[in-house]
Order: structure tokens, then sequence, then C-alpha cells
């Protein structure tokens, strides 16, 4: 069955304690070449039947309703996942 991935993010002009602690553990583990990390959420949601441009809108729409808290975070994507061991 098909799946939709929406992909959630942090707004850019907020704060990220989790992301920027992890940034601070890998400076301490050797890994400088990372200066910055935002965590976000990712969802997968299996669709019953093919996926069409309305089941994609009302994936974006579910996710600006429910799956987001749309004061902090953005909708980044909502996209159909690749089957699996089709080339990205």
């Amino acid at each position: 069955m098909p799946i939709i991935v929406v992909e959630v993010m942090p707004k850019a002009e907020l704060l990220d304690p989790a992301g920027k602690a992890v940034a601070g553990a890998l400076t301490r583990l050797g890994h400088s070449a990372f200066s910055n990390v935002r965590i976000g959420k990712r969802f997968e949601l299996t669709v019953e039947g093919p996926v069409t441009e309305a089941t994609l809108a009302d994936a974006q729409r579910i996710a600006e309703e429910m799956l987001s808290n749309q004061v902090i975070e953005d909708v980044i994507r909502v996209f159909e996942a690749p089957a699996p061991g089709a080339s990205a």
C-alpha cells in the first residue's frame, strides 16, 4: 500500500533546544563539521488505494490541522514515499 510522508520542523526563528543539545554533543564527540542541528517530526500515512492529488491535498490539510502546531512548526513537505526498491 502507498505511504504519504509528512515532514514537520520547528519554525526557523524559534529556538530548537533538542537540536542545540545534539549539536553540542556532536562537537564534544569530535564532529565539528556540523554547526547546527534542527530536529523535526516525520509522519507516515498508509493510504488505501492510489495516491491522487486529492489524497495529497487531504494529507496537507491533516498535516496543517492535526500533525503540526502551526504556532511553532511548519509543514515542510507532503509527498508519496517511493516504493520499496525504487530509486529515490
